[in-house]
């Protein structure tokens, strides 16, 4: 788990840095198939384009770092596709998933949300149990990042590529066109890096540095044990 752990944090900030350096290479979003700078947008981000083909209403032009971003971008995305396998085979082997993360029934209630909310809103610090287990807010967040957003992510950026939309058309078409691919991995994209946020809000509260050494050299417990 730490391995994977640090392995997606170096891939998402690799990714994350040449994601915005590629936007700002064409910070226009479209939908559909076709989408180009004399095409209609379904919106635009009001920056500076690093092209002067691209029309941004600005009189200048950003350095273009495109070439190497968009190499890195593919190369840490395959990364982080290899060690998602990686994590969710050792989670669905050793029932990590089971154990850990699915939420039980019982805490699948409105009343088990709310608590769980408004100790956050409170900022109260967690107690010895809360520490060592994921409540059912959490449970349900990890749920919807590992088995939505990061596949969501991942196939929308495959849509992306001429080779896949040749290779298995009917996924692009199913998400609505290559442009539509894009302007979806851009809003999910953006989720992850929220999500990203507020994970290491909480690492904060919750203690940066003895979570830091447990992702580290694992259970402090444990590691003063074998010393």
């Amino acid at each position: 788990m730490r391995v994977t752990h640090w392995i997606t944090v170096i891939s998402f900030l690799a990714l994350l840095l040449t994601g915005i350096e590629i936007v700002i290479s064409h910070p226009r979003f479209y939908w559909g198939e076709v989408g180009h700078s004399q095409t209609a947008t379904l919106f635009k981000i009001p920056i500076p384009s690093s092209r002067a083909t691209v029309p941004s209403g600005y009189g200048y032009v950003l350095p273009d770092q495109n070439g190497w971003s968009r190499y890195l971008h593919f190369e840490a995305a395959w990364a982080l596709v290899l060690t998602g396998l990686v994590y969710v085979i050792a989670g669905l082997w050793s029932r990590h998933f089971r154990k850990n993360v699915f939420p039980a029934p019982e805490d699948m209630t409105w009343s088990a949300f709310l608590s769980v909310i408004s100790k956050h809103l409170r900022l109260a610090p967690a107690n010895e149990a809360d520490a060592r287990s994921y409540n059912v807010l959490q449970r349900v967040t990890y749920l919807i990042v590992v088995f939505v957003l990061f596949p969501l992510v991942i196939l929308s950026g495959l849509a992306m590529s001429p080779a896949f939309n040749a290779a298995v058309p009917w996924v692009v078409t199913s998400l609505g066109g290559r442009q539509s691919a894009r302007t979806i991995h851009f809003f999910v994209s953006i989720s992850v890096v929220l999500f990203f946020l507020v994970h290491i809000a909480m690492v904060v509260l919750t203690g940066f540095a003895n979570r830091m050494r447990e992702m580290i050299i694992g259970s402090a417990a444990i590691f003063k044990e074998r010393l």
